[in-house]
């Protein structure tokens, strides 16, 4: 992936992501895209059977030669939500650090609809990702609710976007380890400005527009303070979206979840916060799960 390309899915674009995750790959492509100074608004997976993992999905016996994104662990589909969240990756497994909601989409259909899956497990362990194509998905797990048992059990931790699917599944069903967080519901966007770089470099970059909001929030230029409040704008819109489909999946009042400010919650913490259901390890979860469809 180009760094370019990888730029403009990062930068001045809404994520659902944790804010430490946003920081570390700010600053891990810093170097490389010639960012120098960031500033601030405000001034893998633990195996689920007793069998191994094997790279980043798991190594069952009965897997089919035919890959549909998750793996039959007895009568149950076991689909991997892991590291970054992206809109598309066009693969239906974690590559490369990256879960692409496309994926996720077409192995939880497939699952929803293969007659030998009689319940279905997010195997969750991500900071979340992009905005776009997240809610979306997060409908479609909802809406199928009451078609086959829908269980998030989180390796880690889930948040942010990863937290919004996490949190589709059916009530009860959301499992979080001792160590592992839920939460940081909230949208951040981080906006980069070139322009004093390219002064000192004896560059001028002059747009020409129609329409005078057409270069609002380009890198080359200052953040104006219009195009800051309507960022602002739309980045409350789709928090509140956030908000309140969080309030629906897990049936807590929109209050509660928006009084949360976007902050994050350690094992029990999420629980007595509403937003997991039980503290387990993700074998004993696991184990659960089958109990009851025994």
């Amino acid at each position: 992936m180009q760094f370019g390309h990888l730029a403009q899915r990062l930068f001045n674009v809404p994520l659902a992501i944790h804010p430490a995750k946003a920081e570390v790959i700010m600053a891990a492509l810093a170097e490389r895209l010639g960012i120098g100074h960031m500033m601030r608004a405000n001034g893998d997976s633990v195996d689920l059977t007793p069998m191994a993992l094997e790279g980043d999905g798991y190594s069952y016996a009965d897997r089919e030669s035919r890959d549909n994104g998750y793996d039959l662990v007895g009568n149950v589909a076991v689909i991997p939500v892991h590291g970054t969240l992206v809109q598309k990756t066009g693969m239906l497994r974690p590559w490369s650090g990256m879960t692409g909601y496309d994926g996720l989409r077409q192995a939880f259909l497939t699952a929803l609809y293969d007659p030998k899956v009689e319940a279905i497990v997010l195997d969750v362990d991500s900071p979340g990702g992009e905005v776009s194509g997240c809610f979306d998905l997060v409908d479609t797990i909802y809406s199928a609710r009451g078609i086959k048992p829908i269980s998030s059990i989180l390796s880690e931790s889930a948040y942010s976007a990863a937290y919004a699917l996490a949190s589709a599944a059916d009530p009860g069903r959301l499992y979080v380890p001792r160590t592992g967080g839920t939460g940081s519901v909230g949208v951040i966007c981080m906006h980069v400005d070139f322009s004093k770089a390219l002064t000192s470099a004896g560059i001028q970059v002059t747009f020409i527009t129609y329409g005078d909001r057409k270069a609002d929030g380009h890198s080359e230029i200052p953040l104006s303070s219009p195009a800051l409040a309507r960022f602002q704008d739309d980045i409350d819109t789709m928090g509140e979206l956030f908000v309140e489909t969080v309030a629906r999946n897990r049936n807590i009042a929109a209050s509660k979840v928006r009084a949360t400010q976007a902050g994050t919650y350690l094992g029990a913490a999420g629980v007595a916060a509403g937003l997991a259901d039980a503290v387990a390890a993700p074998d004993a979860a696991f184990r659960a799960l089958i109990s009851q469809l025994a």
